[in-house]
């Protein structure tokens, strides 16, 4: 029996406790927070979309970046077998659309109880209020892991468990000091940026559609005249740029290096309909407002918000009757409807960011175990390591099965 020390009490962390603690060993979790699970209880709006049902060989289709890495920890401990834990546990779950888990009770918080409850049963010690401050090693093996609570404490113990995440949403403790505690070990931590997290945009017409939410519509995003993107779905507008599942996802699936040489953007208002089929739908509408004024005639077409920006990129005078839009001016407006325009200046900040994108490097962890290469004893998991994916409970997945494997593996 090991004396293990996991630093963490997320996703990531208490599975990882919980695994621990199954195969014997003497546990004690570490959270500097006042709580846990405080990421939890905003996932998911929250309601915590804790997994995707998906078969498992489709799961690392939604991982962008480092997927085989991840095939080890996500076999052993597959979205099934995170939903069976959880049932078992006394959580009942549904599936909703798009394959995505989520607890019966749409609460966050049952999730969090309900991991408090597993680790309660396998004699995890929790201490809260604790932050890591250091981890002490001999001969290239954990030997403790100094805390602080009040004072300085040493904790002296076989194996540490590394699950401090990343730092996105800095306010529920991810502030990236994991990282500073394993670059002193010498590991080395890939850059960072905000991922899953809403678009900036340049336009000054876009944060007059605040708050307009469309759905079914067609995303692309181009680097000059090159598709790097396109999906189809939901898309936000806010008062800084663009938000929304289709975006979400498209800021963490896009490759960097597009971000830095400038990013534009097309919506497709109508993707059902081709552009001859819509350019008769607006000489329909067009015939039944023949007398009015165009501002007035758009109202079957758009959502009302949205009705004196496409005007305005249309170019044709809003109090023009409907009679006298000509044939060249209605083909402006098909234009815009099935191409409205954006310019792409970069990422919301940590703050609006659901997970980070980028971490310690992969190839410095033994993907059999998540123990490192460098220091025997020390296991990482979840957002601490360079692994992230796009929306859906995937990334929470990542958090289950490689927390799970970590803590599976101390021995």
């Amino acid at each position: 029996m090991s004396r293990v020390a996991v630093v963490g009490g997320g996703a990531a962390g208490m599975m990882a406790a919980c695994a621990a603690g199954a195969a014997g060993h003497a546990v004690t979790l570490f959270e500097h927070n006042e709580k846990l699970g405080k990421k939890i209880y905003i996932t998911g709006k929250g309601r915590c979309n804790l997994t995707n049902a998906c078969e498992t060989e489709d799961f690392f289709t939604s991982v962008p970046r480092n997927d085989k890495f991840l095939y080890s920890a996500v076999y052993q401990f597959d979205s099934r077998a995170v939903m069976d834990f959880f049932e078992t546990q006394g959580l009942s779950l549904k599936t909703e659309r798009g394959n995505r888990v989520f607890p019966q009770t749409d609460h966050a918080s049952d999730v969090t109880k309900t991991l408090e409850r597993a680790m309660h049963h396998v004699g995890v010690k929790v201490v809260l209020g604790a932050e890591a401050t250091a981890i002490r090693t001999d001969d290239g093996r954990v030997t403790g892991l100094l805390y602080r609570r009040n004072d300085e404490i040493l904790f002296p113990c076989d194996a540490v468990i590394m699950a401090t995440g990343g730092v996105s949403y800095p306010s529920t403790g991810s502030d990236g000091s994991g990282w500073e505690l394993l670059k002193k070990l010498g590991h080395i931590c890939t850059d960072t940026r905000p991922s899953l997290v809403g678009l900036l945009t340049a336009e000054e017409y876009i944060p007059r559609l605040q708050g307009l939410s469309l759905k079914n519509v067609r995303f692309t995003v181009q680097a000059g005249t090159k598709k790097v993107y396109e999906e189809f779905g939901e898309l936000l507008f806010t008062h800084q740029g663009i938000s929304g599942p289709v975006v979400l996802t498209a800021s963490s699936v896009i490759p960097d290096r597009y971000f830095s040489s400038g990013l534009t953007f097309e919506i497709d208002l109508k993707p059902s309909l081709t552009e001859e089929q819509l350019d008769l739908r607006i000489q329909r509408d067009f015939a039944e407002n023949a007398n009015r004024r165009f501002k007035n005639a758009l109202g079957k077409l758009l959502p009302s918000k949205m009705i004196p920006v496409v005007i305005s990129l249309s170019g044709i005078d809003p109090e023009k009757r409907v009679n006298a839009v000509t044939k060249q001016e209605r083909r402006c407006l098909l234009t815009v409807l099935k191409h409205f325009p954006g310019t792409i200046t970069g990422t919301g900040g940590w703050n609006e960011a659901i997970i980070t994108r980028g971490g310690i490097r992969v190839s410095e962890v033994n993907p059999s175990t998540m123990e490192s290469r460098i220091v025997h004893g020390l296991y990482l998991c979840g957002e601490m390591l360079d692994l992230d994916a796009v929306t859906g409970g995937f990334n929470l997945q990542i958090a289950w099965s490689t927390g799970h494997l970590a803590g599976a593996s101390v021995h």
